[in-house]
Order: C-alpha cells, then sequence, then structure tokens
C-alpha cells in the first residue's frame, strides 16, 4: 500500500529508520554513506535513504553458505 507521506513519489528514511529496518546501528547506516555503499540524499545536516535504495542494497548484500555442496 502506498505510503500518506509521499502519495507518488519515493519514500525518504531517515538513517534511525534505515537502521531499525536492518536492525543495526545508525552509526552502521552512516559509515555505510560515507563509504559510498548505501545511496544518500543530505538535506541539511542529515541524511535520508530512499526506501528503493536500501532494498537494492539489502538484495546486493545476500550471501550464500560457502563449501555448501548439493
Amino acid at each position: 500500500m502506498a505510503s500518506s507521506y509521499s502519495p507518488g513519489g519515493p519514500r525518504f528514511l531517515t538513517a534511525v529508520e534505515a537502521a531499525e529496518r536492518m536492525r543495526i546501528s545508525k552509526m552502521t547506516v552512516y559509515r555505510l554513506i560515507k563509504a559510498g555503499k548505501l545511496p544518500a540524499v543530505r538535506i541539511g545536516r542529515s541524511y535520508r535513504v530512499r526506501e528503493e535504495d536500501l532494498d537494492r542494497y539489502l538484495e546486493s548484500s545476500y550471501v550464500t553458505a560457502a563449501g555448501s555442496s548439493a
């Protein structure tokens, strides 16, 4: 369902919201942004992460177990 905050447009998350979604600290989110691994927009002194960019980062971060035989 579409968010009531941004009908028809991208939804932006604060660093705290992104951290809560990933269950990591907000400082880790800032490190990912600074390292260029997580795209973000700077607005004033704070950062906003597009929800779709967060989803894309998580999708690209999946790993498979090494040494597993099928």
